[in-house]
């Protein structure tokens, strides 16, 4: 294992998701999500197809043990892939970013509910607070903060809300999943899942890109591969708990590319509630390595001294 790397290579993906999901948006205007998940679904293949073959991860990336689990998964994680690719198309870029990151605080919740994770007083805490953020980002939005906003900002709130409740679902089942199945399949057939669920979406209105579109759909669809990989990638190379901080980076790279490319400029209540969403799941994630930590000493206190 290597650290350095391990940051290197998330901070890496972080920028490759970003810039994948400019790409999206950048079309969202003639492009339904439905459409815009089949392509970056379906691009992605080849490129996670050699990343397998090079490792000789083939045979691995075709074989599974549960089939239905990775069904759910795919049709959860589909779910958050098209609902945050509609909310791109209504809501400025940081802001979508900013919803976003409720996931992984929504995932201690649902760990809770469905695994049976042991969740104390400190990271429900932490929850409460994250969600808290959630709540004044999206608060201008639901005209709870006095400001201006339309039905379809309403709207796209709501939808990205719900993209990340999916995002949090799928993740709860990649965590159940990975004591049977192996990453590689775990990527795979969610490429897969994902692109036959678009397919689904055809009789609600796809339409023929333009050119300047089909080439930035494509490329959306590669970047979506590599920046696959380049995650599963840093999860090799150093511990979950070091390299989960990293994520955030992409409020960062969200902000600059929104001001940039498409003029938006974030109000301070996003900022604001965004600033404590990132404060609650760093928490959430210290927290966790500590804990981590501690039940490593118990184990090797425990183990019998030859």
């Amino acid at each position: 294992m290597n650290p350095l790397r391990g940051i290197a290579l998330k901070i890496a993906s972080v920028c490759v998701f970003v810039g994948m999901a400019s790409l999206i948006k950048a079309t969202s205007d003639h492009v339904p999500p439905g459409q815009a998940v089949f392509f970056r679904s379906f691009f992605a293949l080849p490129v996670i197809i050699a990343w397998l073959w090079m490792r000789h991860e083939l045979s691995n990336g075709l074989r599974t043990v549960s089939p239905l689990g990775h069904v759910w998964r795919g049709v959860v994680g589909t779910s958050a892939m098209g609902l945050g690719f509609a909310g791109l198309g209504l809501l400025p870029l940081p802001e979508v970013t900013a919803i976003g990151y409720a996931a992984p605080i929504l995932v201690v919740v649902f760990a809770a509910m469905f695994l049976g994770e042991d969740v104390r007083l400190f990271r429900l805490s932490m929850v409460g607070l994250g969600m808290l953020g959630v709540v004044i980002v999206l608060s201008p939005r639901l005209s709870l903060g006095g400001a201006d906003t339309t039905h379809a900002e309403a709207l796209g709130a709501m939808i990205v809300l719900m993209s990340a409740v999916c995002a949090a679902l799928a993740q709860v089942f990649v965590r159940k999943m990975v004591a049977t199945e192996a990453t590689s399949a775990i990527v795979f057939w969610f490429s897969i899942t994902a692109t036959l669920m678009s397919l689904l979406t055809l009789p609600w209105g796809w339409v023929i890109p333009a050119p300047r579109e089909a080439m930035l759909l494509i490329l959306a669809g590669v970047l979506g591969g590599v920046g696959q990989i380049l995650l599963t990638s840093s999860y090799r190379e150093a511990d979950a708990s070091l390299i989960a901080p990293f994520e955030y980076s992409s409020m960062l790279l969200a902000l600059g590319v929104g001001y940039i490319i498409f003029d938006e400029i974030p109000s301070t209540t996003m900022l604001v509630g965004a600033a404590i969403i990132i404060t609650a799941g760093i928490a959430i994630i210290l927290r966790e390595r500590q804990l981590g930590i501690e039940r490593a000493r118990q184990r090797k206190a425990m183990t019998p001294q030859g």
